[in-house]
């Protein structure tokens, strides 16, 4: 006990020391030995919470947020990750405020002349090249650009190891300003596989949607990644949402908010249990938390769930006589 007091000390005073997060100085404190491989089937994941950028005029803020990426991926793959989870919004989140042709005084249609295209992607193309080098898995939320007269996709862009776009995800089910004011809706779900680990993804206040994890199940996912900005009345929600979801489908979920709103809910991975497995500090900072998940073919109740739902109780019901349905009688 005291050996592990004494080291978590020297953790904390190295990162006092550098300024690295609590993460980063644990991960550089231990050996220098070259990554351990994952067990086949497993995968390890760093969920992160990031700064935000509200306004996309803002130039040094997306560049403050890409830089704040792509400092985490760094820490993510020497902790012996192979895929980081970001927020929705992770370069740069426009709000409906700062986005509204109306001022800010009045929401309205998205004037999206407002957003750094040009800036976006630069910073875009940084984070794909660092995770061609590091070989890391990247998923991040980002606005994707349509042709006029379309608003843009709010989206999760993956990554591969390799930096190649595998495929993106596009948020369906928007909240009413979304759908109202700023974004085009997507259609369909998205899966991508890792090392034999199936993942989906959700985005947004998609959360609020058991149909969507439903829809997941049904596709053999292993983890849904959901992203979202969150806020300070939807976190705990969300959070409480994500853990049920992972219970109720049997499966992982892995849940990026922004780092400001890690004080009413950080950022995590949910366990198929309905706990958690790993928590980022709830201390407002940009930091990652990791898990190493995959699937469990031995778990019975994912299997049972489904042959649950596909009507084999229907011969076991009891007729009843129409006339004595009473159901406040003995």
């Amino acid at each position: 006990m005291t050996r592990n007091t004494n080291f978590k000390r020297r953790v904390r005073a190295r990162a006092a020391r550098t300024g690295e997060s609590y993460t980063a100085a644990l991960s550089n404190l231990r050996s220098n030995s070259p990554i351990a491989p994952q067990p086949a089937g497993t995968v390890r994941v760093a969920v992160a919470q990031t700064p935000s950028c509200d306004d996309p005029r803002d130039g040094d803020a997306l560049r403050r947020c890409g830089a704040a990426m792509r400092r985490l991926m760094q820490e993510a793959r020497q902790a012996g990750a192979r895929l980081v989870h970001f927020p929705e919004g992770a370069i740069c989140s426009p709000s409906k405020r700062a986005m509204s042709c109306l001022g800010r005084g009045e929401i309205g249609a998205s004037d999206w002349s407002r957003m750094d295209w040009q800036l976006l992607r630069a910073e875009t193309d940084a984070v794909r090249h660092l995770a061609q080098e590091l070989g890391l898995w990247t998923v991040f939320g980002s606005v994707h650009r349509l042709e006029e007269p379309h608003r843009p996709h709010a989206s999760l862009y993956v990554i591969s190891g390799s930096g190649e776009l595998v495929t993106r995800y596009d948020e369906r089910m928007l909240s009413h300003t979304k759908i109202s004011h700023m974004y085009t809706p997507g259609a369909t779900p998205v899966t991508f596989v890792v090392d034999g680990v199936r993942f989906g993804c959700a985005l947004g206040m998609e959360v609020h949607f058991p149909e969507i994890f439903i829809e997941y199940e049904r596709l053999e996912v292993d983890c849904v990644l959901f992203s979202t900005t969150g806020g300070t009345c939807a976190d705990a929600a969300f959070a409480a949402e994500t853990l049920g979801h992972a219970a109720s489908n049997n499966f992982w979920v892995s849940f990026s908010v922004h780092a400001q709103n890690s004080l009413a809910a950080p950022s995590g991975i949910a366990m198929p249990s309905g706990q958690w497995a790993a928590r980022c500090p709830d201390d407002g900072r940009p930091s990652i938390a990791l898990a190493d998940i995959g699937a469990d073919p031995g778990n019975l109740a994912r299997p049972w769930r489904r042959l649950a739902r596909s009507g084999i109780y229907d011969p076991h019901r009891a007729e009843e006589d129409p006339r004595s349905r009473e159901r406040n009688s003995f």
